[in-house]
Order: structure tokens, then C-alpha cells, then sequence
């Protein structure tokens, strides 16, 4: 099994094409057969999370792989978008139909195509399915995880040398063990660099299906309540529901931190880019590539890939350049880095 040693990060960029329609309500970039009836050669195709493309975040990382993987291989390629209320059957129907229609690898982003995975996969073995941000055990799945905490935890130090009111906020989208990691490496990153920082946590909801990935309101409503108790940096894990929370933070003129994607280089985002510190980084899209390249070379990655500091896997974004201007931020960002690398600092996970 081969692994992959360097991602390299990618700026995440959306961008509208014209798709054709396919199975479950999702677009296409391919028809299924060429002029001459023959079947096309089809590459990756990926399944969005909740959200869908557009969230300048997460998802938008997810497409930034595909669009690298087709130019870089001149394939066919196919993204899906979720359904409101949909079902793991509905799940299930559309990854089926992707490995059907000739796509490979198949790539479900987000830990929801959990169980949909585990029932499909086993019935296309010769199709590489890949799950972003969850293990799926299976001879032709790869799970493609991070170490969220880590780059989490140079984001606290970030937060603890900006903040002025020694007060700092972090807001999750949903109370789940995935989004824990995100809040545990934070609050560790804060604390260890100053005692003294109070951190207030909350979460959106208890379930995606209440919205707490995909509402911009709550995530503004949030960040409004935090900045009322005295937070002047607010780090976010909410998805398309972060754009909320950075938009409170600009107009209150305190400090937003972006997660997964480099925020600070967003367009949508532009408006408000002022206010945005950092992100803590999450190369899904390198993580996506990594795989249709493994595929494309007829080595496919299967089994957990883990993707962290050490490889590039996450990170912290220097996009700022107020990040410079902060005394003893950039070197202590850089030495939490260092000591995490070499095992001198244990991020917690929960």
C-alpha cells in the first residue's frame, strides 16, 4: 500500500460549470458514453456534504482536489450535491450510481456517507471508494482522515497572543466527536499559551439535520452572544454556518479564525477578510487528489490515510500579513508546530 508523504495545499477557488443532470438530483460533468457509443474513460467523482459547494470551506476544499485531478489527467469527472432531509439510502443510491455510471475513485465528503459506504463498496470491488473524515473498513476504501486537533491547537496559540480582553470563543456546528477535536485542540493551544485566556465554547445543534453546518444566522447569533461576554477572537468549525461567525466578528471589528480552507483568501469572504486572523487549514482537497492519483497510477491508497502536520496534512494559514504585526505570534505559532511534529506536545482529541 502505498502512502502519500506530501499534500500540497491548494487555494480554494469556486467555480461555476455546467453539469449534467444524474441520480438522486446531483450534476454531472459527463454523459455516459461517447459519440461513437462506446463508454467514455471516467475519473473521480466526489458526493458533497451538507452544504454543498459554495461553502467556502470544507466542500469548496473537496472540489479544489477534483479540479486539480481534471486538469492534471484530462478526465471525466462528476460532483454531486446533497439533498435536503435525504436518507443513507439516499446516500447509498448515489454513490452506487456514481461507481455504475464508470467513475473512479468514488469519494463521499463528509462522515455521514458512513453507513452508505460500508453497504456500497462491497458490491463495486473494482471501484476505489474513498470517505472524507471517517474509517470505513474495506478492501477498496480509503479513509481519508486529518488531525484536526493539531492544527486546532496553533490556532489557540493564535488566539491567545492576539486577544486583547483575554477572553476567546469557539464556535462548533454540531456537538459530535469530529467537531470535538477541533474545540479540545483550541482550548489546549489557548490555554497553554496563556493561562489566564477564558475560552467560551457552544455549539449550533446536536444534529446536521437541525442545520448547525449549514445556517448562517446561527453561526452570526452565536458569535454575536460571544462577543457580548467579551471574546475579541472567535475561532469557528460550523462549515457554511462559519460564514455567520465571521461576518459578526468583522462587523464588531474583533478577530474571526477560518477553518479547513484559507478564509483570509476567499472572494465570498472578501468583505470581511479585514477581521479574518487565520485559518486552521485541512488540505481536503490534497487528500482528495492524493487518492484520484493513487487510482489514476494503478496503486490505490486503501485503509486509514492519516493526514497531519507532518505531512502537510493540516495547518495553520499566514495568508495575514496582521498576523506579523502581533508581537511573538508567529514564533510562538511556529514553535507549537515544531514541538507537536517531534512529539514533545500530545494534542488532545476530546
Amino acid at each position: 500500500m502505498r502512502r502519500t508523504s506530501r499534500l500540497t495545499r491548494i487555494a480554494v477557488g469556486v467555480a461555476s460549470i455546467a453539469l449534467a443532470a444524474t441520480a438522486c438530483g446531483g450534476t454531472s460533468s459527463d454523459k455516459d458514453s461517447g459519440s461513437d457509443g462506446s463508454k467514455e474513460t471516467k475519473g473521480l467523482a466526489i458526493a458533497y456534504d451538507i452544504g454543498g459547494k459554495g461553502d467556502q470551506s470544507f466542500n469548496d476544499a473537496a472540489y479544489a482536489g477534483l479540479q486539480k485531478a481534471q486538469e492534471k489527467f484530462g478526465y471525466k469527472t462528476a460532483d454531486i450535491e446533497p439533498t435536503e432531509g435525504e436518507t443513507d439510502a439516499d446516500k447509498e443510491q448515489r454513490l452506487a450510481s456514481l461507481a455504475k455510471q464508470g467513475y473512479n475513485p468514488v469519494i463521499g465528503v463528509g462522515f455521514a456517507y458512513g453507513p452508505a459506504m460500508e453497504a456500497v463498496a462491497p458490491k463495486y470491488p473494482d471501484t476505489t471508494f474513498g470517505i472524507v473524515d471517517s474509517v470505513v473498513e474495506g478492501d477498496n476504501v480509503a479513509s481519508l482522515v486529518f488531525a484536526e486537533e493539531q492544527a486546532s491547537y496553533l490556532a489557540g496559540v493564535a488566539a491567545a497572543k492576539a486577544t486583547k480582553s483575554d477572553t476567546v470563543g469557539f464556535v462548533g456546528g454540531v456537538d459530535i466527536p469530529l467537531i470535538h477535536k477541533f474545540q479540545a485542540g483550541y482550548e489546549q493551544g489557548v490555554k497553554d499559551t496563556d493561562p489566564k485566556v477564558k475560552v467560551i465554547s457552544q455549539y449550533l445543534t446536536q444534529t446536521a439535520e437541525e442545520g448547525g453546518f449549514s445556517s448562517p444566522d446561527k453561526g452570526k447569533a452565536a458569535a454575536e452572544g460571544q462577543i457580548e461576554k467579551g471574546a475579541d477572537v472567535i475561532y469557528q468549525a460550523a462549515g457554511l454556518s462559519g460564514q455567520g461567525v465571521i461576518e459578526a466578528a468583522a462587523k464588531a471589528k474583533v478577530w474571526a479564525i477560518g477553518v479547513d480552507s484559507d478564509q483570509y483568501q476567499q472572494e465570498a469572504l472578501a468583505a470581511y477578510k479585514d477581521f479574518i486572523l487565520t485559518s486552521a487549514l485541512k488540505d481536503v482537497g490534497g487528500a482528495v487528489f492524493a487518492l484520484a492519483e493513487s487510482v489514476h497510477d494503478g496503486k490505490p491508497l486503501t485503509g486509514v490515510q492519516t493526514f497531519d502536520l507532518k505531512v502537510n496534512g493540516v495547518g495553520l494559514a499566514e495568508s495575514n500579513p496582521k498576523m506579523a504585526e502581533i508581537e511573538g505570534l508567529t514564533d510562538a505559532v511556529a514553535e507549537a508546530k515544531e514541538k507537536i511534529i517531534a512529539g514533545d506536545i500530545k494534542v488532545n482529541t476530546e
